[in-house]
C-alpha cells in the first residue's frame, strides 16, 4: 500500500515540499534581511524594466539556508517571468547545457544551483551565451569538425554557490548585473521570520518561544523555519502550547544546545580541542578523525562556529579559541609522550 503524501519515484513527501513553498515569501516585502541586496536588486530590475531588457547575470553565494534560491523566485515574480531551475551537478554534458538553452523564451530566468560545480567544458559554452547570446556548437570530429553559432533568446541567469572561491575568474567576471554574498541573520530577523512563519502555520508561539527558537537557529532562516516545524510536532503530541518551555523540550530532543550548537558541532570542538590541542590543525586531519567529509565541515559546520568566534582559519589550520573552550568545557589532553 502506497503512502498518500510520498512522490513517486522517491524524493521529499509532496506534503513537505508544499510547506517549504508555503513558507516561502511571495515578495521581498516579505523577505526578511539582506536589505543591500534588496535594495541593489529593485534598482537592477526597474532599470531593465525601463530599458525594455532581460535583467542582467546575477550571482549569490554564502552558506546554505541564508535565502538565495528564495531571491530568485523572488526576482521571477517581481519580472512576471517563467523561471527553470536546474543545478550544477545536473549538466554533465554540453549537450545539456545546449538543451536548456535552446529551449527558453525571451526573458525567461534560468537558476543553477551549485554552480560551482559545473565541469570546464560546459563553463566554457556558457561564456559565450552569457556575454553575447549565443551558443557555439562544434559538429563532427577531426579536420572535418567545423562550429557553427546559435542565436539564443535573450535571458537572465541567477547562480547561487555555497562556495564561490571554486568559481573561475571568467565565469564571475560575467555575473554584470551584481555578485552578492548573503550574511548571517540577526536574532531580531530571525524572530520576524518565526512570526510570519508560525502565522502561515496555524501555530500560536508565545514571545518567549519566539526567542528561544530564534537564539538556536544559527542565524539562519532555512534551520528557524524546520525548528518551528518540529516545535510544532512536539507540541501536537504532547498537548501542550508552544511556549519556552515546551520549545526547549523539544529542541533538546534534538540535541540542539541553547546557542544552536548540535552534535556535530560539538564533537568538532572537541575533537580540536581535546586531540589536537586546539590547533592549529589542518581541515584533512580533523575531517579523518570525525570521519566527515572536508567539504560538508568547510560549507556546514565551520560557517556557525566562525560567526560565534569558536574557531579560526589560519595558514597553519583551524585553531580553537577561548571562547569555544569556555562554553564546551574540554579541556586539552596532556601528552602522556615520555623521553626515554
Amino acid at each position: 500500500m502506497s503512502t498518500p503524501n510520498k512522490k513517486k519515484g522517491g524524493g521529499p513527501p509532496v506534503e513537505e515540499k508544499e510547506l517549504v513553498e508555503t513558507l516561502r515569501p511571495r515578495s521581498f516585502s516579505e523577505y526578511v534581511g539582506q536589505k543591500h541586496i534588496k535594495d541593489n536588486i529593485r534598482i537592477l530590475l526597474q532599470a531593465a524594466e525601463e530599458r525594455g531588457h532581460a535583467p542582467e547575470h546575477i550571482l549569490f553565494y554564502g552558506p546554505p539556508g541564508l535565502g538565495k534560491t528564495t531571491l530568485a523566485h523572488l526576482i521571477a515574480r517581481e519580472t512576471k517571468k517563467q523561471m527553470k531551475i536546474t543545478s550544477g551537478p545536473a549538466i554533465e554534458k554540453v549537450g545539456d547545457l545546449a538543451s536548456i538553452l535552446t529551449n527558453l523564451s525571451p526573458g525567461d530566468i534560468l537558476f543553477i544551483d551549485e554552480i560551482h560545480r559545473l565541469n570546464k567544458m560546459v563553463e566554457e559554452i556558457l561564456y559565450p551565451a552569457m556575454e553575447s547570446g549565443v551558443l557555439d556548437i562544434v559538429i563532427g570530429k577531426g579536420p572535418s569538425a567545423r562550429t557553427i553559432q546559435l542565436d539564443l533568446p535573450k535571458f537572465t541567469l541567477i547562480a547561487a554557490t555555497t562556495r564561490a572561491a571554486l568559481i573561475s575568474a571568467p565565469l564571475r567576471s560575467r555575473f554584470s548585473g551584481g555578485v552578492f554574498r548573503l550574511e548571517f541573520y540577526s536574532v531580531k530577523e530571525i524572530e520576524e521570520i518565526l512570526l510570519r512563519s508560525s502565522k502561515l502555520l496555524g501555530a500560536e508561539l508565545a514571545p518567549e518561544a519566539v526567542e528561544e527558537i530564534a537564539k538556536r537557529s544559527r542565524a539562519t532562516p532555512r534551520t528557524a523555519n524546520y525548528f518551528l516545524k518540529r516545535c510544532r510536532d512536539f507540541a501536537q503530541v504532547h498537548k501542550k502550547k508552544l511556549d519556552k518551555d515546551s520549545v526547549a523540550a523539544a529542541l533538546e530532543m534534538l540535541s540542539v544546545d541553547e546557542i544552536g550548537l548540535n552534535p556535530t558541532d560539538r564533537k568538532y570542538l572537541e575533537v580540536l580541542i581535546a586531540k589536537f590541542g586546539g590547533g592549529p590543525i589542518g581541515l584533512k586531519t580533523i575531517a579523518a578523525a570525525l570521519s566527515e567529509e572536508e567539504a560538508t565541515l568547510e560549507e556546514v559546520i565551520e560557517p556557525y562556529l566562525l560567526q560565534l568566534g569558536f574557531i579560526e582559519r589560519t595558514a597553519r589550520g583551524r585553531l580553537a579559541t577561548e571562547k569555544a573552550r569556555a562554553h564546551t568545557g574540554v579541556q586539552e589532553k596532556k601528552s602522556q609522550n615520555k623521553l626515554i
